[in-house]
């Protein structure tokens, strides 16, 4: 972690390997300090997938000393086989009736699916669905605000992803809840190949999240902070993990 110094603030038709989305650039400026973002291309991930082979097949031969690994949580869960057929989700009375209180936003679908509100019950619990749900109508009407039900509910709830928002054809019918065991993957990542690694939350939607990994929270907020643009890209790059590397002044 020497390039990347405490200080500053804090995926999927296919691009080539280390080809940033376009219009967003490789390189991007937090205080001061440039970085350059190295989106990883590789096959269409499944669940027959390890992460440590993809990693060691894919990204550690384009890193560099000093490197950080990010990787998409989506990409992790469905390494995991966390993904679920919609066939396979019996929607509840309890889940069709809670997402009709989610908030409708021109941007995606997420909890207002019945299937994806049904999975994330399943994740964390009814009774802690509800009181995520009781604390968003407080924030909302009492308190002006937002995001309470993720921070009541689990940040689980946070990261299931619903149907038919994927950008990859073969997950179109699937929800995707996220992925576990995320300090553990990140550090067996860090153990066999020496890059430092974790797992993000990134989207074109929201901030940067940095939900796990092999370092701190200093090294974690500049790593969300120089992933503000998403370089992954939000569509079928076939881009599910990426190498961020400081550029030193000449």
């Amino acid at each position: 972690m020497r390039q990347l110094r405490a200080g500053v603030k804090p995926l999927r038709s296919c691009y080539n390997r280390g080809e940033v989305p376009r219009s967003r650039q490789p390189l991007i400026e937090v205080d001061g300090v440039s970085y350059l973002r190295l989106p990883v291309k590789t096959h269409i991930l499944t669940e027959e997938d390890d992460p440590l082979e993809v990693v060691r097949r894919y990204a550690v031969p384009e890193s560099q000393a000093g490197d950080v690994l990010f990787i998409a949580e989506t990409a992790l869960a469905i390494m995991q086989g966390r993904q679920r057929h919609i066939d396979t989700i019996h929607v509840s009375f309890l889940a069709r009736l809670l997402s009709r209180f989610v908030t409708k936003s021109p941007y995606g679908v997420g909890l207002r699916s019945p299937r994806a509100m049904q999975v994330a019950i399943e994740e964390v619990g009814a009774w802690n669905v509800l009181k995520g749900t009781a604390a968003a109508a407080w924030g909302k009407l009492v308190l002006r605000r937002r995001g309470d039900f993720y921070e009541v509910a689990g940040l689980a709830t946070k990261m299931i992803d619903a149907e038919h928002t994927m950008g990859i054809k073969k997950y179109w019918d699937y929800v995707i809840p996220g992925p576990v065991q995320i300090p553990e993957t990140c550090r067996a990542i860090k153990e066999a190949t020496g890059l430092d690694a974790c797992v993000v939350d990134v989207n074109d939607i929201q901030e940067p999240w940095v939900i796990g990994a092999s370092f701190g929270e200093e090294i974690s907020r500049i790593v969300a902070s120089a992933l503000r643009d998403n370089p992954l890209g939000q569509g079928d790059e076939c881009t599910p993990m990426g190498l961020l590397r400081r550029v030193e002044s000449a």
